[in-house]
């Protein structure tokens, strides 16, 4: 693992951020964070009620703060689908963490997701699943120090391949 002291999951809605960053916390020591809570305890609202009153960007701006605001050390941060959209909050989670991409085959998110309504998931009007996913994931590829391919792994499989690049140093970009 490099300097950085925490750990960023990033990626789709679905991919497991939350699932396994409480997993990989317990493994490492870690403290645990889950953003999408954190955004949910400081602004006294539901993710889907803020995006319902302050639109998309609305939502994006308070995501944005509050993400470049949090910076505990030795922390797994697992972020909203959404983070990638605010500038600062990636180049505060830079310099603060190793940023892991969990990344999921369209397929493979489209099944896990069913309903996104519910979830508090950033949809721009017109906007479906699909589009959602192709506009975001070159984002999650260009913030990303490391990539790991959930393609047909379970969550043990997955956080097995999260925790070899993390501490061989394998597919790192720093």
């Amino acid at each position: 693992m490099s300097k950085k002291d925490s750990v960023i999951l990033i990626g789709m809605p679905g991919a497991g951020k939350s699932t396994i960053g409480v997993i990989l916390a317990k493994v490492m020591g870690y403290k645990f964070v889950d953003a999408d809570i954190v955004i949910q305890q400081e602004d006294g609202r539901l993710l889907k009620d803020i995006i319902a009153e302050e639109g998309v960007e609305g939502f994006i701006e308070i995501e944005n703060k509050i993400n470049a605001s949090i910076c505990d050390k030795k922390t797994i941060i697992a972020t909203g689908g959404s983070v990638v959209y605010g500038t600062e909050a990636m180049e505060h989670y830079k310099e603060i963490g190793t940023i892991v991409y969990l990344k999921l085959q369209y397929q493979e998110l489209a099944r896990r997701l069913g309903d996104i309504k519910n979830r508090g998931v950033v949809l721009k009007k017109g906007q479906d699943l699909k589009a959602l996913y192709d506009e975001r994931c070159p984002l999650y590829e260009k913030y990303a120090d490391i990539i790991v391919d959930e393609t047909g792994l379970n969550v043990e499989e997955t956080l097995e391949k999260v925790n070899k690049k993390l501490f061989t140093n394998e597919n790192i970009v720093l």
